[in-house]
């Protein structure tokens, strides 16, 4: 306890150093819990515009399909696929869908497009193709009805109700065949590519069109646990993996994108440690200046019978106040401006990551280790700086110490 007392003491000597060191260190403390929670906010919203945009949490397809999206690679016996997915207790909701590349014509033009056959009930539990309707209605069931995004409508020229006809060829036997649609809805997901090369329509007209009634293409999967996705080792995936069907969750799926989540880690890693490496800096400043200020007490001290050790510790308890302090004051403002950001958001403006839109305000996210890690480790820090100077007061010599202060 004396020891305490005289670190607390010491410490508020000169209340202007030590608010400005404690400012240093508490705004490191801020810092790292901002760009963690921008981090955390931006993985989100990637892990979000993968999994809930089209792709799913997870798919079920034909090994090598998704190399060329060949149509020929159904999913070998679908029944039993879906049948094994309807009784997994992990899965929240599954998309069964037909996809085949084709034309898409107007009156007017025609482009090249990729077709999904979707089963419109089933897939608002997997994708948000009925959140990007912007005019229009979401597939209803209706055999002809057909979604466009935006761009392609603009190029096509057609607005809703105009007739579409879709030129592909048929699974079975290779041979060119058209259907006449009507445009129900028009989409806009945001990323440029979907929006100009994606159609859907119902599952059951696509695969009556193709010549595959009773395939599919591709199972999209959501889990009730999303972490699931994320498990390659999950029984599910398993199951369901056999010499000719793969499942596959979004990671596999989107290796880039797991990599720049993986690289966010490492880039909060790096800010703190160039952060932490620049607040010790002020520390062992700071120390320094307390320390020759004080050099005739330590002399004396040191004359008296005071061990090094003691006189280590007595730093140390200086440098634990001072930290303890900056973390309550970093604690508190970080906590405020982290509530903030994630309410109101950061101003990123429109820009497109690995075919993920973000647009507008990217918002943080606090966590409860950001609260409990982080400032363990700035005390931790701020220890380990004052170390360097505790060890040179300890070593001060009585008699020199006497001398610098006549």
């Amino acid at each position: 306890m004396l020891t305490f007392k005289l670190a607390f003491r010491n410490l508020f000597r000169n209340t202007r150093r030590t608010l400005l060191t404690a400012l240093l260190i508490s705004s490191s403390l801020v810092v790292l819990i901002l760009v963690d929670g921008l981090m955390l906010g931006m993985t989100n919203v990637m892990v979000g515009g993968i999994t809930h945009t089209l792709e799913g949490e997870a798919q079920v397809v034909r090994k090598g399909f998704r190399n060329n999206f060949e149509v020929e690679y159904t999913i070998d016996d679908p029944t039993n696929v879906i049948s094994q997915i309807e009784e997994s207790d992990v899965v929240d909701g599954f998309g069964p869908r037909v996809i085949i590349g084709g034309m898409i014509a107007s009156s007017y033009n025609t482009t090249g497009s990729l077709v999904y056959g979707v089963d419109a009930k089933q897939e608002l539990k997997v994708s948000r193709i009925s959140d990007a309707v912007i005019e229009g209605q979401y597939l209803s069931g209706e055999s002809r009805e057909i979604l466009i995004g935006k761009p392609m409508a603009e190029l096509l020229e057609v607005k809703l109700g105009d007739r579409l006809i879709i030129t592909a060829a048929t699974v079975d036997t290779n041979e060119i065949t058209q259907e006449l649609f009507r445009l129900s809805g028009i989409f806009e997901f945001g990323p440029e590519e979907m929006d100009k090369n994606l159609v859907f329509i119902n599952l059951d007209k696509a695969q009556s069109v193709l010549g595959m009634e009773g395939n599919l293409h591709q199972i999209a999967l959501r889990f009730i646990d999303p972490e699931d996705a994320k498990n390659a080792e999950l029984p599910l995936f398993k199951q369901l993996t056999n010499e000719e069907n793969e499942a596959l969750g979004w990671l596999d799926l989107q290796p880039s994108i797991g990599a720049m989540i993986e690289m966010s880690g490492y880039s909060t890693a790096i800010v703190g440690t160039i952060l932490f490496l620049l607040t010790s800096l002020g520390v062992i400043n700071s120390m320094f200046m307390s320390i020759y200020e004080r050099i005739y007490e330590f002399g004396v001290a040191k004359a008296i019978g005071t061990t090094p050790w003691q006189i280590i510790q007595l730093v140390l308890f200086e440098a634990l106040l001072l930290a303890l302090i900056s973390c309550v004051f970093g604690l508190t403002i970080g906590y405020f401006l982290g509530d903030y950001f994630s309410t109101h958001g950061i101003p990123m403006g429109k820009m497109e990551v690995s075919g993920v839109l973000l647009d507008g305000n990217l918002y943080t996210r606090l966590a409860l280790y950001q609260f409990v890690n982080f400032p363990v480790y700035v005390t931790l820090l701020t220890i380990a700086a004052a170390i360097y100077p505790a060890t040179f007061a300890s070593r001060i010599v009585p008699t020199e110490a006497l001398q610098r202060t006549l």
